[in-house]
């Protein structure tokens, strides 16, 4: 049965081959969900750790585009296949059963799409300021709201750190689920008590990388 279904996969792909071919990276890779279960998997450049065969996870965007039948385009951390990415997800039906087809890109997709923010509006109080991308020390989601610093002020964004994660330059890295640092700010890297690393910056903040980001910070600072 699960050979019939790849092959059923694979006639699905050359269907929409020309209709890929216009947008999808020639590196990217391809995924089909059917129901509970990831039926064919082609690995791209960026890989993750996904085989054919293997469950659908709730929260994936296999799980939400097969229970919700939608479209879904957003950037995944490294929770649930050890590798963060970037995922397009689209409804399909295959034999009658509810599945999903996913594109896989590298989680700074968008960034190679659209330019990067050179500025960031943040207020306080009453009054908007626009601030230069490079002063931004450090970004942070607190309270349901998401600031960023500079010279030691604090401003507020409507921005959140997934959408910032998308058009940041690549200066800036998501070390936490509550941080995304400017590289350039960073003064020294250490551990803490419980050998897991922390960055001061050089107004003397301290910001801890948590095991979720701990190896994209390792890669990205080349340590």
């Amino acid at each position: 049965m699960m050979k019939a279904n790849v092959g059923i996969a694979k006639e699905l792909l050359q269907q929409y081959a020309a209709i890929l071919d216009d947008w999808i990276p020639k590196d990217a890779a391809v995924a089909i969900a059917v129901g509970d279960r990831y039926i064919y998997y082609v690995e791209g450049i960026h890989q993750i750790e996904l085989k054919e065969g293997q469950p659908v996870m709730s929260g994936s965007i296999a799980d939400k585009v097969i229970s919700e039948r939608l479209k879904v385009d957003k950037i995944m951390d490294n929770t649930l296949f050890g590798a963060s990415y970037y995922g397009i997800g689209y409804p399909i039906d295959l034999q009658g059963q509810p599945g999903a087809l996913i594109v896989i890109l590298p989680p700074n997709y968008h960034v190679l799409k659209h330019e990067p923010f050179r500025f960031l509006t943040g207020k306080q109080e009453e009054e908007w300021s626009p601030i230069p991308i490079e002063e931004i020390a450090y970004i942070e989601s607190l309270q349901k709201k998401t600031w960023f610093y500079v010279d030691g002020e604090q401003f507020c964004t409507s921005h959140t750190l997934k959408d910032l994660q998308l058009r940041l330059p690549k200066t800036f890295l998501r070390i936490h689920r509550s941080y995304i640092v400017n590289i350039l700010a960073i003064e020294r890297i250490s551990r803490d008590i419980t050998s897991n690393l922390l960055l001061t910056l050089r107004d003397g903040t301290e910001l801890p990388v948590s095991q979720t980001y701990m190896a994209d910070v390792k890669k990205a600072l080349g340590f």
